[in-house]
């Protein structure tokens, strides 16, 4: 019966996958075929244990951890952070999918690959309670949006951690008071400039003396997610992790360069993640 309905439903109404452009034959909330799917894959080589960046020397160890050169110059405001994958290809277009073109069900794909990457940072930290709080939107463009992507995804890791009973989203604890100018093409340096006093903890009382994890999309140079960190760790939060679906890593000449600036690489694991039961095919 289900055979025929998924029949009948690629005749009446024909789709096409909105990152390959093969028609579909399945059913599914989110327009995405299996192949694509399958070929997104969690980032498969060592990085740094604490930014999640690349490492270029394996001599590069602080306290038996592996460290890259910027975090063993000078520490970061966040404790660790994590991410599933590279910020390229198939998952790069799932996120542009869900932010830009508002297809709201790849946030479920999206933060259940997430979720997995978390619970690699849960081995290492023995959490009690932890405070979820997603990187927020100026009110404008929410409004325009309809949505916090990172909130979408953070809701959505909730559901697929092994343990969601320690964790306690409060969507709101951030405010982004100013809306800043695009990042794109700046350096990290101006990033920072950019960003500093775009963020104010909104909800004091609810990250003074906690564990704060904070969830976004994509880690580029870690501008945006180190001012938020440097804000909740004012209004008293004990300690700040970070967690995104997708970051950027940096070539080996780039990440010499003292101003930090990131690119894409195409440095993926040949491991595969089961997603399709994420979108219900």
């Amino acid at each position: 019966m289900r055979q025929v309905a998924v029949s009948l439903f690629s005749v009446l109404f024909p789709s096409d996958c909105r990152i390959c452009g093969e028609p579909l034959f399945e059913l599914s909330r989110l327009p995405v075929c299996r192949e694509c799917l399958a070929t997104i894959r969690p980032i498969g080589e060592e990085v740094c244990s604490i930014c999640g960046g690349r490492l270029f020397s394996p001599y590069a160890l602080e306290s038996g951890e592996a460290r890259c050169g910027m975090c063993l110059r000078i520490a970061p405001m966040f404790a660790r952070a994590v991410a599933y994958g590279s910020y390229e290809a198939g998952l790069r277009d799932l996120i542009h999918l869900l932010k830009f073109e508002g297809v709201r069900p790849a946030a479920a794909v999206l933060g259940r690959m997430l979720a997995e990457a978390i619970s690699k940072l849960e081995a290492p930290v023995p959490w009690s309670e932890v405070i979820v709080v997603p990187v927020p939107l100026h009110h404008a463009k929410r409004r325009q949006r309809g949505f916090n992507q990172a909130e979408l995804i953070a809701r959505a890791v909730l559901k697929n951690l092994a343990d969601p009973a320690r964790f306690r989203l409060y969507p709101r604890a951030l405010e982004r008071k100013r809306e800043t100018a695009s990042q794109v093409g700046l350096t990290s340096h101006q990033r920072r400039v950019n960003l500093r006093g775009a963020f104010v903890v909104a909800e004091p009382q609810n990250v003074k003396d906690k564990e704060v994890l904070l969830v976004d999309d994509v880690y580029t140079t870690g501008a945006t997610v180190s001012e938020c960190a440097r804000v909740l760790l004012r209004a008293g939060a004990s300690k700040v992790y970070v967690a995104t679906v997708a970051r950027t890593l940096k070539a080996s000449a780039q990440h010499l360069e003292i101003s930090g600036e990131d690119s894409q690489t195409k440095e993926i694991s040949p491991a595969e993640t089961p997603l399709a039961k994420a979108v219900g095919m």
